[in-house]
């Protein structure tokens, strides 16, 4: 008779807990406020972009990030870089044709490939966004996560 009874407090209970809800109507939910988090350039992903940025940008980019006139752009307050990072990190990846003119100066050499992974693309994108005077924020593998990656 005890466990009979103890089976019926123990639905009642539950029953009163669930039940406390107040309306039967679903309540609503408001989206997940998306919070800004600061990226963070590790001592290593800048050492690695100042790697790559050593072995292969800076014989076109020069070691101050100035270029050459009429040959390979300054990376120096660039403006192309500092608002379109995705489309510096494709550069990166995926080379470019050549053909552009920049502050009234025309640059007809192509730039290839530089590097294989979208790591590598982040982390020399990464140094150069902050290296001589630049104040270009970062870059992260999510804003690469839809760069293709063409075939070589």
């Amino acid at each position: 008779m005890r466990t009979i009874l103890s089976i019926f407090a123990f639905a009642g209970m539950t029953l009163s807990i669930y039940s406390c809800g107040g309306s039967s109507e679903p309540k609503k939910t408001e989206a997940p406020v998306k919070e800004e988090v600061a990226v963070v350039v590790t001592q290593e992903s800048n050492e690695l972009g100042k790697k790559i940025y050593n072995e292969k940008c800076i014989v076109c980019h020069m070691a101050n990030g100035e270029g050459i006139p009429g040959a390979f752009p300054s990376l120096v307050g660039s403006e192309y870089l500092l608002t379109n990072k995705v489309g510096a990190i494709a550069q990166t990846l995926n080379g470019a044709p050549g053909g552009s003119t920049i502050k009234g100066i025309v640059y007809n050499a192509p730039m290839p490939p530089q590097v294989d992974t979208k790591e590598e693309a982040v982390a020399v994108i990464n140094f150069v966004l902050n290296e001589w005077g630049n104040n270009g924020g970062t870059v992260t593998l999510e804003d690469a996560k839809d760069i293709v990656i063409n075939p070589r």
